[in-house]
Order: C-alpha cells, then structure tokens, then sequence
C-alpha cells in the first residue's frame, strides 16, 4: 500500500525512535487534543485512547496517507503519573516511584490510506532503586523532568536509577519499535525508508 507516513506527534523522541529503525516521517503534525484521564479509565486504556485520539484527528488532514499516532502512561497500580510541569510535581513523582516497580503503557496507532484504524498496546514494566536525597536533588536540578511522563527519561539520566526493564526498552522512550514495525510492514508500509 503506498502512502507518505505522518507521525501526529511533535515529540523529538519519536522521531529519534523511528530514525533508528531506519523510517523517517514524511511530516509531522502535534495532534491538539484533551489528554485528560476519563474517570475510572486504566492507565493502558489511557495511552491506547489518546494514541487513536491523535491518529484519528491529524488523519482527517491526510487522506490517503498512513498516520501514526502515539501515546506513553506512566503508572504506579492505577494510578497515572503526569507530565511534569514544575519542580513539586516532579518531587512527588520520583519520590514515588522510589525503590519500586511501575509499568509504562504504550498505544501506537495507525490510520492507513484507506482509512481504517489498526492499533496496539504495550506494557513495560519498570524497577527504580531506592533514590537517594543526592540523587533527587541533582535530577531535578537537571531539569530533564520537564514534561516527561512520571517525570524522568530512561534514555537520560535516569537511566541511572533504573535497575530491571521487562519488555520493550524503547516503549519507555516513547513508541515500541516492535510492534509499530511489525504494524507497519502488515499494513503494507514501504515509503520512508531511508539509508
């Protein structure tokens, strides 16, 4: 099936992701939509609505062409941990997720040229060491926190404090590489491929 690939995210980690498998997106357009929890929704279920969510609405643009939405949850139980915005929250982030697992949730979508919507959930689960008052203080003095999900880059710093990763590394960057190439190569994808 032919078609240009639109990535409908503006995370520079996404594009990094996909660059290293050797697909590079023909345009790439920041899906404006609310990514609000809904009451009661599971963290999976979060990042798969939000990752159909973005497909869906940058794919009314591009008829004809395959759209490749995502979306990355951190949780702790049921619990989803924001993108951090300030200091504060993302204290309280890693103070919790401190010396125990959490599992990331990953939903890739994909709008193909005909339309139909075809999408995935993955889940990584995580383990921190116990962080100390050092280790706290010089992260956040980092500022790498700064609007990541649950408040850290596994591929940055905090890659430090992570001591078991079960499942897909590069779902917790930000798209499960696997699985969204496996979702391409099915649909047929075969532009953008790049040496």
């Amino acid at each position: 099936m032919s078609g240009r690939l639109i990535l409908a995210s503006a995370s520079p980690r996404r594009l990094a992701l996909l660059a290293q498998i050797g697909i590079v997106a023909d345009e790439v357009v920041a899906a404006d939509i609310d990514e609000q929890p809904r009451r009661g929704e599971l963290p999976g279920e979060l990042a798969l609505r939000l990752a159909v969510a973005k497909a869906q609405h940058v794919a009314k643009r591009f008829a004809g062409d395959f759209v490749l939405g995502a979306d990355t949850v951190v949780a702790c139980g049921r619990r989803v941990l924001p993108k951090a915005g300030d200091e504060k929250q993302a204290h309280d982030c890693l103070r919790l997720l401190s010396g125990r697992r959490h599992r990331v949730y990953g939903g890739v979508a994909i709008v193909d040229p005909k339309g139909r919507l075809h999408s995935r959930e993955v889940m990584t689960t995580v383990a921190f060491k116990r962080l100390t008052k050092d280790d706290m203080k010089g992260y956040l003095a980092a500022g790498e926190w700064r609007n990541k999900a649950g408040a850290y880059a596994i591929q940055g710093r905090a890659g430090a404090f992570v001591s078991r990763v079960n499942g897909s590394y590069s779902n917790v960057v930000g798209l499960p590489l696997y699985e969204t190439a496996a979702l391409l190569a099915g649909l047929g994808y075969r532009g953008g491929e790049k040496a």
